[in-house]
């Protein structure tokens, strides 16, 4: 009876995700406005983490970053609904890639590997149309929303065209009954850890930042190779993928230095294009305790 409703209450999100694009980028233009300029929505921590991330910008510039921030996110989050309709022909359109050696000599090698990537472009578009690829098995890590509803109806997006989907808690588990296919896993890397008991702390934009270490525990467990993942902004609604080979031996390598490499990647991936980062989440609420 549950999901009945669930149907119904998805009626308006799925006619909404059929308006062609132009009508429907006007719609996001609509929404910036209202969400930047009358409702605020957390604008408060938008600007601070911009502040304390480039202390050396003018305000001008960090409210320049701020407002193409609030674009990008709009248009994030309505693409992503985007996913209930869109083909798989426009999705190939859409996102491309000068280069899928990395991920190529790896299927031939016959090893399943770790992705790894931020909150940066459009990683909910970017899962599928790797998937789409038909190179490996996507998987993709996920921490389940409160709302029923909507982790119903982001499960119904992100496994409309054969992605798997595994709750973070139950990850290890479900990693080992999976072993004998070809998969790439997917991590987002910079979610804010739930504790600070089991992190990584390292300078993270100019602030002491915990990096969840469990991309690395897993790569480690497993040996998987771990391939860090940028899905950059060409223009509105297009996107661009490339592959960085971080290690094929994690369990070659020091201690932190998986953890390290790709938030350094990351990091310098937001230095290049700010404004496509998720800046209203709540990266840095956790201090470290001496």
């Amino acid at each position: 009876m549950k999901k009945f409703w669930y149907y119904i209450f998805a009626v308006p999100f799925y006619l909404f995700s059929l308006l062609p694009f132009p009508v429907f980028y006007f719609f996001c233009d609509l929404f910036y406005f209202i969400t930047y300029y009358i409702v605020g929505y957390r604008k408060e921590i938008v600007y601070k983490n911009l502040r304390n991330a480039f202390p050396g910008k003018k305000e001008t510039e960090i409210k320049k970053i701020a407002k193409g921030y609030y674009h990008f996110m709009i248009d994030l989050f309505l693409e992503t609904l985007k996913g209930l309709t869109v083909s798989k022909k426009q999705l190939n359109k859409r996102i491309t890639s000068p280069d899928l050696s990395v991920p190529l000599e790896l299927k031939k090698k016959g090893k399943s590997f770790l992705l790894v990537l931020g909150h940066y472009g459009n990683w909910e578009w970017g899962g599928q149309w790797f998937h789409l690829q038909h190179i490996f098995q996507q998987d993709v890590l996920f921490h389940p929303l409160s709302s029923g509803f909507f982790n119903w109806l982001f499960y119904k997006i992100r496994t409309r065209f054969g992605v798997h989907v595994i709750p973070m808690n139950s990850s290890i588990k479900e990693m080992m009954q999976r072993k004998e296919l070809l998969t790439a896993t997917a991590f987002l890397a910079d979610q804010t850890p739930s504790n600070t008991r089991d992190v990584y702390w390292t300078t993270f934009l100019n602030q002491e930042t915990p990096v969840f270490v469990g991309t690395e525990k897993i790569a480690r467990k497993l040996d998987y190779p771990v391939v860090y993942v940028t899905i950059n902004k060409v223009k509105r609604g297009f996107y661009e993928v490339h592959f960085k080979l971080i290690t094929d031996e994690p369990k070659n390598t020091p201690e932190n230095f998986i953890t390290e490499m790709h938030t350094r990647l990351l990091e310098q991936d937001i230095l290049n294009h700010p404004e496509i980062w998720l800046w209203s989440h709540r990266r840095w609420k956790h201090k470290r305790t001496v």
